[in-house]
């Protein structure tokens, strides 16, 4: 069996949807099972990928260049750090921040595309791998491979802890797997039976070793790198100093504007309590205007009907003396 054929089969198994997996697996291995064994026996046991892992590898699949613009970022981080550059390091991590969050949306999208809706702790754990993607150079190894099965974290100082995280670890793609300066990697079969190529052996637990198998340029004394985790820290300090001001401003703008809306609302009470005093008023000395308007109507027709005799009596005593 060759690890490159089990990474082909991989390829197609983890570029599919997360509900078929299963399926798929178990119809591969049937198919492998006729001409090739143990490539058969290999592809029983892929692992099923988390569903983050699983969103991570349909971004690598749907959006493969927000991983390579995260990438990018990671080895301009990587300079700052190592040339102990905090400011740069400041205006670098504002500018991950949010790349980080626009990938994640991207990754969200994408992943309900496919079918499935990721929830927000999910959207954590991508986040988490794709900002491990920009802190070390494994770890966007995997993270491109498209067939990560569980998700990365870093801590900004150790290397990413990549034990078991991708399947078919011995096979990733020329780009990924490229070191960053001497001979590039051959291009043929691997030879494993070699005893001066150390690193082609598979250890124990895989670690990527096509991208571990050429040494890497040589870790700083763990003093720089202490700096430069301090740099950094530092420069994070700087950012939620700044933002806990802009909060803290925002709260005294909030306030001021509660302080202003309540001496409103007291002198609108105080207009309501006068309008209401005074429509009281009206309302008595309406009472009082209509029961005066009444007796006044009364009084009318009395004098009236007293009119009307007066003017009969007058009226028979002209008679008589006729």
């Amino acid at each position: 069996m060759e690890d490159e054929a089990l990474a082909a089969i991989a390829d197609e198994l983890y570029a599919g949807p997360m509900e078929d997996f299963v399926a798929a697996r178990a119809s591969a291995a049937k198919n492998a099972a006729g001409t090739d064994k143990e490539l058969a026996a290999a592809v029983r046991s892929l692992p099923k990928p988390s569903v983050a892992a699983w969103a991570v590898n349909m971004l690598a699949l749907h959006q493969p260049e927000v991983l390579a613009q995260l990438m990018e970022l990671g080895g301009r981080m990587r300079e700052a750090q190592a040339s102990l550059d905090a400011a740069t390091l400041r205006e670098l991590g504002r500018e991950r921040r949010t790349m980080l969050s626009a990938a994640v949306d991207t990754a969200r999208s994408v992943a309900e595309k496919q079918g499935r809706a990721i929830s927000d702790a999910m959207a954590g754990d991508v986040e988490d791998t794709l900002r491990a993607l920009t802190a070390d150079e494994g770890a966007a190894a995997a993270v491109r491979s498209g067939r990560l099965l569980k998700t990365l974290s870093a801590d900004g100082v150790n290397s990413v802890d990549l034990d078991g995280v991708v399947a078919v670890p011995s096979v990733l793609p020329s780009a990924a797997a490229a070191p960053p300066a001497g001979p590039a990697a051959p291009a043929g079969k691997k030879t494993r039976t070699t005893a001066d190529m150390p690193q082609e052996r598979r250890p124990d637990k895989p670690r990527l070793q096509a991208v571990r198998q050429t040494p890497r340029t040589a870790s700083p004394p763990a003093l720089d790198k202490a700096k430069a985790a301090l740099a950094e820290a530092q420069a994070a300090e700087a950012e939620a100093a700044r933002a806990a001001q802009e909060l803290q401003d925002q709260a005294d703008e909030t306030r001021t504007e509660i302080a202003e809306l309540v001496e409103e609302a007291r002198e609108l009470r105080a207009r309501l309590k006068s309008t209401e005093e005074q429509v009281e008023r009206s309302r008595k000395l309406l009472a009082a205007t209509t029961a005066e308007a009444k007796q006044a109507m009364r009084a009318a027709d009395k004098a009236e009907r007293t009119a009307m005799l007066a003017q009969e009596r007058v009226l028979r005593l002209g008679n008589t003396r006729t």
